[in-house]
């Protein structure tokens, strides 16, 4: 199989600021959009790169076809300059854990380079239950996208237990909290309201909205039980993908 076309890109790269934004994107909508540009903008990124999953952790409900979930994320972004589309994950066989990602886009930038992964504070709260959590925190700087008032009153306590393991590999906890007033939208919303007949527009991208009309998704779809939130995978919980 051919390198993804981003990966072959950033391969070798230096001093580049990359932030990540991994999710199910079942469909993408503008929450996503605003978060992954705050991010780009606040933390002075280079790019973003947006990694639709393939076989998430902690999903119980079936997806779309990852193939459908990546030509709507590419509609999406297509017309912003720094965002772009990796199908690192959902060509990649089993399970994705963000601890594997991180460790392979990690292992292909050159020196002096820097990952900030961006996810929802609800998943950094449930950090202690991803896989191998220290070295996720190792790897990155967490962004931590929430809406505004949202309680982060457990966050301090979560990360001081992982701070131990970090102190002794000479790391230290990296992670920011970025409040986003758009994360009331979320992919489970946009699902309820196509199932129902209601209409999505403003809510995603114009052509994402036509590509879901051309394509019959989410008729008559429903909202099924998802799970835990637990370690996102490439399942950027920024708003509930």
């Amino acid at each position: 199989m051919a390198e993804d076309a981003v990966i072959s890109r950033l391969r070798g790269q230096r001093g580049v600021r990359l932030g990540i934004m991994g999710g199910a994107f079942d469909p993408i909508h503008i929450a996503h959009l605003v978060t992954g540009q705050e991010a780009l903008h606040r933390y002075h990124l280079d790019e973003v790169v947006f990694l639709p999953s393939g076989i998430p952790p902690h999903k119980r409900r079936e997806l779309t076809p990852a193939e459908l979930r990546y030509l709507m994320v590419v509609l999406a972004t297509a017309s912003h300059p720094q965002f772009s589309v990796s199908r690192l994950e959902i060509d990649r066989p089993g399970i994705g854990y963000t601890v594997d990602t991180l460790e392979s886009l990690a292992s292909l930038l050159g020196p002096e380079s820097e990952i900030f992964f961006i996810t929802g504070a609800d998943a950094v709260l449930d950090i202690l239950t991803w896989k191998k959590p220290e070295r996720v925190l190792a790897l990155c700087t967490l962004i931590a996208a929430t809406r505004p008032g949202y309680d982060l009153g457990r966050l301090a306590s979560v990360l001081a237990e992982l701070e131990p393991e970090l102190s002794r590999q000479g790391q230290q906890v990296r992670v920011e909290v970025m409040e986003i007033p758009a994360l009331g939208i979320s992919s489970s919303l946009i699902r309820e309201r196509l199932a129902q007949g209601l209409p999505v527009q403003y809510l995603v991208p114009e052509a994402v909205a036509r590509f879901i009309e051309k394509n019959g998704l989410y008729r008559g779809a429903g909202q099924r039980a998802e799970g835990p939130r637990g370690d996102p995978g490439s399942d950027c919980a920024t708003a509930s993908g």
